[in-house]
């Protein structure tokens, strides 16, 4: 497993600045290349302050340290009949390993009917009776992750065409499908899987995401590893608690016609408790995967999708999304 594989990226000259700067244009060449190289960098300087991840640490850990039947409170029908979520909320760690909470965007609200009556909108489920300052903590992040997955998708953007404002057109809120997740490793037994590959003992499975990207914060060194697509080989992601981990997704590969690809990652099993808060960057429902938005007119190597119906194909393969209607 080798290291020194991830690069970071250092966005100070992009966050809150010019990207047609000489040093932006930089900035998008290195996610240009890594994007298409490797799928995975880490990026610094992104504008989000520690104290900001530090709280939503405090929050995720207080949610997860709750009684089992009080977490299961906010689980959705397949594990609590007695709420209407299918999606949002609470999945315990017999699905697969981990315990997860999934949140999507704070701005969706009850009397946006047309909206909720489409697949996967769901509002979120009432929290304060955990932490009063829950809601607001929840959208303050959601806020700077959403931002940061602009500024970062309009430089991917920039690197194939001068359209920047796509990136507007594909990410409207409330119509996105984006995802918080809070994902909590507790002390495992045993792995989730096995490698097939070169059996290594895993506590995450081999999988690649869905989005356009995932924007992740690890609360420390917790055996995420990314496939060479290449050699196969894996290698260890650093960590580090100013960073955010980027990898690109499904959708993005669709969308740039094969040039940035989706890649394979794991975590390995350990017995320690970790976790991880990542942050699914997913377009709108409605918004078609064309590659033409971005200047990209040669013949197409995938049958173009809105997102909702390619989400839907997508979430297929992961047991947590295994969810009866």
């Amino acid at each position: 497993m080798q290291n020194n594989y991830i690069p970071n990226i250092d966005l100070s000259e992009i966050i809150s600045k010019d990207l047609n700067s000489d040093a932006a244009k930089q900035i998008a060449k290195s996610i240009k290349e890594a994007s298409e190289d490797i799928g995975f960098f880490t990026v610094t300087n992104h504008g989000i302050p520690i104290s900001k991840i530090n709280n939503l640490l405090k929050t995720c850990k207080k949610f997860f340290y709750l009684p089992e039947e009080d977490k299961l409170k906010i689980a959705p029908k397949k594990w609590n009949p007695n709420t209407n979520t299918v999606y949002r909320g609470y999945f315990p760690s017999s699905v697969n390993g981990k315990e997860g909470l999934d949140i999507g965007d704070p701005l969706l609200k009850q009397d946006m009917a047309d909206l909720l009556k489409k697949e996967k909108f769901e509002v979120n489920h009432d929290m304060t009776f955990l932490d009063p300052s829950w809601q607001a903590t929840i959208n303050n992040y959601f806020d700077d992750l959403h931002n940061l997955g602009m500024i970062i998708f309009k430089t991917i953007i920039s690197s194939f065409s001068s359209n920047l404002s796509i990136a507007d057109q594909a990410f409207q809120r409330p119509k996105t499908l984006s995802t918080l997740r809070f994902n909590y490793y507790p002390k495992q037994d045993k792995p989730v899987e096995v490698s097939s590959q070169d059996g290594v003992a895993l506590g995450c499975e081999t999988h690649v995401d869905s989005g356009i990207m995932t924007i992740l914060y690890q609360d420390k060194k917790g055996g995420l590893q990314v496939q060479n697509r290449r050699s196969l080989e894996w290698h260890d992601v650093p960590h580090d608690p100013n960073a955010f981990v980027i990898n690109t997704g499904l959708a993005l590969e669709y969308l740039t016609n094969g040039r940035m690809k989706a890649t394979n990652h794991r975590v390995l099993f350990n017995q320690e408790e970790r976790i991880s808060i990542p942050f699914f960057f997913e377009p709108s429902y409605d918004f078609v995967l064309d590659p033409k938005y971005l200047d990209i007119n040669e013949n197409l190597i995938y049958n173009i999708d809105n997102y909702e119906d390619f989400l839907t194909n997508s979430l297929k393969k992961f047991v947590e999304y295994d969810r009866p209607v």
